[in-house]
């Protein structure tokens, strides 16, 4: 009878022992929680577990429920730590109170700091700081309703330097670090991103059933695994084979020693080739005895689509897709005095293969290779001329990918869901080159910002972060050169900057971040990202802590006169001549160029038949690359573009 109570008694303390209370995958050593806030704390155990949670010295205890959860809010704390917390036999250390921003949306959150270095080489390699904390959330998709959590991963709450953010956003990067310089306590930067995403897929079922029927059963397409599994596996064996032929029939021309004195010469920036399949670009450079031999980097600009680069023979990078730079690095010893032949294996699926110009094209040596700005004697230019051949080509690649994380409500459900209540500050939401073109962004957007908000049962402030300047045609293998749009066009680009516009003047916790100064005519990703981590800073300074700071100028009031149009802005601008104003009569499209000139907080717009129109549109920077629009606040900041009715 003894041994029987002794067994007994042991399997009790084994079942004691093996309840494991459970918290989600944020809740880990090195973590920032938000101050002035209430903490909630929460995760699964088993039905009935007490839980106890000790921390800064107090202790406080609650019981898991019918469903396993449990949940206990910590008071509101000021800024401070680092400190440690249990939960009963867990523990995790370094914890500080300060404050925790969420980034979200697609690629532009995504550029990392290694994609910006060398706008900012100084600054990151001597930058590092232990109170600015970093967490990438991983990608993962859900067709089936909510996750209880994130992925998994080895990548945790790390601090902010040189090798921990190399590889995370530059945009998150680079507001840590101005929020912290501007507070002086912990910053928590949480990216949860996802390149050419659009919005609907970031958006909660509940949010889009009622509006938008259509699109959930587009997402009921998709809840099929046996589909999803098949089309998958489909795709890739597809690829395989297309790759696989392709590999067979290219004969390769990477050899120094290929005989290329027949080949065609074709320049750089007027050269597309619309066959898919592979072309070889070769180019023969002649290396001084001053930099033979030497470690060099090669910029390549940015290619369409894919690449795979050679130097005298030996590949010396590639890149799978059309965004990235290239920059690739040469080894000691692989230049030559004398003649060095680049081949760049062009490997295109679709579209036109072809350079991007306005890109940096040439080898760099010295110290400063890496910064893209070393000395005149350091750098020697490549040439635009290219010797071209064919190398195979090829018929369409059959099969289309599923592409879940472009479906209504999958990121939604398997990467925002999980992170709330996790208290934080603020939300930037930067996002829309995947929505150009859908006339729906702003109420899109309007729900997003809802759909967020009912989740973290919160009044959480967003910062949205308005498309750049960027002229799509670049991408597209239009013929060259692309002239500046300068007659009136209907730009999907400024539609989408304006539903952005209209969405945030309507939501008193958000704030708009305008960008259309800060992007690049021929790249999707402009590199200037401390710069857009700075526009955003100073919303949410507004939106937080000053409501009396300044953002970007706005149109407050409009008077028509006989011979102009008056719009009264929020503050005074640079003053001049202005440019990009358009205006149209009520019942026509036909937008006309109209002269304009800034006094004070005043934009005159001579029009000389106003006051004779019923109704007046006018349009401002209302361009996909609005380079002349010049409207700026005394302090530099750009306006949105716009539309607007005068009756």
């Amino acid at each position: 009878m003894k041994k029987i109570l002794f067994f007994c008694a042991t399997l009790f303390c084994l079942s004691i022992a093996d309840a494991k209370v459970s918290m989600p995958r944020l809740f880990q050593s090195g973590m920032v929680m938000q101050r002035g806030k209430t903490i909630p704390v929460w995760g699964k155990a088993d039905v009935g577990e007490t839980v106890t949670i000790r921390f800064n010295k107090k202790v406080y205890t609650t019981t898991a429920d019918a469903d396993g959860r449990w949940r206990i809010d910590l008071p509101k704390m000021k800024a401070g730590g680092p400190y440690q917390m249990s939960v009963n036999e867990q523990t995790i250390d370094n914890i500080m109170i300060g404050d925790v921003w969420l980034l979200s949306g697609q690629s532009n959150i995504d550029v990392t700091i290694e994609r910006v270095y060398p706008q900012y080489t100084q600054e990151i390699d001597n930058y590092e700081n232990s109170q600015i904390r970093l967490f990438r959330v991983q990608n993962e998709t859900s067709t089936h309703g909510v996750k209880e959590d994130i992925r998994p991963t080895n990548i945790n709450w790390k601090p902010a330097n040189k090798q921990n953010a190399w590889l995370f956003s530059a945009a998150g990067y680079f507001l840590g670090k101005r929020m912290f310089e501007k507070s002086k306590v912990a910053q928590g930067i949480i990216v949860n991103s996802w390149g050419g995403t659009p919005i609907e897929a970031w958006i909660s079922e509940d949010s889009l059933k009622t509006c938008y029927p259509m699109l959930i059963k587009k997402l009921q397409m998709y809840q099929n695994d046996a589909y999803i599994r098949a089309q998958m596996q489909a795709n890739g064996a597809a690829n395989q084979q297309w790759e696989a032929i392709l590999n067979q029939t290219d004969p390769g021309y990477a050899d120094a020693k290929c005989d290329d004195s027949q080949w065609p010469v074709v320049n750089q920036n007027d050269w597309i080739w619309r066959g898919t399949g592979s072309v070889w670009l070769r180019q023969h450079i002649t290396i001084d005895k001053a930099h033979a031999g030497k470690p060099a980097r090669l910029l390549l600009g940015t290619l369409f689509d894919r690449d795979v680069t050679y130097l005298n023979g030996k590949q010396i990078g590639q890149t799978g897709y059309q965004y990235p730079p290239r920059r690739y690095d040469i080894p000691e010893g692989l230049l030559q005095e004398g003649d060095n032949v680049i081949a760049i294996r062009f490997i295109n699926k679709y579209g036109a293969a072809h350079f991007i110009p306005e890109k940096p094209y040439m080898f760099c040596f010295g110290d400063d290779r890496f910064s893209q700005n070393p000395m005149p004697q350091d750098v020697i230019p490549l040439s635009q001329q290219w010797l071209m051949h064919v190398g195979a080509e090829m018929p369409q690649c059959p099969g289309g990918d599923v592409s879940l994380q472009n479906q209504p409500t999958t990121l939604y459900n398997a990467v925002l869901y999980p992170l709330a209540p996790y208290a934080i500050n603020g939300v930037v939401w930067y996002q829309g080159e995947s929505n150009t073109g859908n006339p729906a962004y702003a109420d899109y957007l309007k729900k997003l910002m809802d759909s967020w908000r009912d989740r973290w049962q919160e009044q959480l402030p967003f910062v949205i972060v308005q498309l750049a300047n960027y002229d799509g045609r670049q991408q597209s293998g239009f013929p060259r050169p692309i002239t500046p749009q300068v007659d009136p066009v209907n730009s999907g680009w400024a539609q989408l900057r304006e539903a952005q516009r209209t969405a945030v003047k309507a939501d008193a916790r958000a704030e708009l971040a305008v960008i259309n100064d800060l992007g690049e005519t021929v790249d999707i990703h402009p590199l200037r990202k401390k710069e857009v981590a700075e526009r955003v800073a100073l919303c949410f300074d507004k939106l937080l802590y000053n409501n009396k700071v300044k953002l970007s100028p706005e149109v407050v009031s409009t008077h028509v006169s006989d011979a102009a149009i008056q719009l009264t802005l929020d503050q005074p601008i640079q003053e001049g001549d202005l440019y990009t104003f358009e205006v149209c009569n009520n019942g026509s499209d036909k937008y006309q160029n109209v002269p304009a000139v800034g006094r004070g907080n005043v934009i005159t717009l001579l029009y000389p038949t106003a006051s004779q129109a019923p109704c007046l549109k006018i349009r401002y920077a209302w361009k996909d690359d609005p380079k002349q629009a010049n409207v700026r606040s005394l302090n530099g900041l750009p306006m949105s573009s716009f539309e607007l009715k005068i009756k």
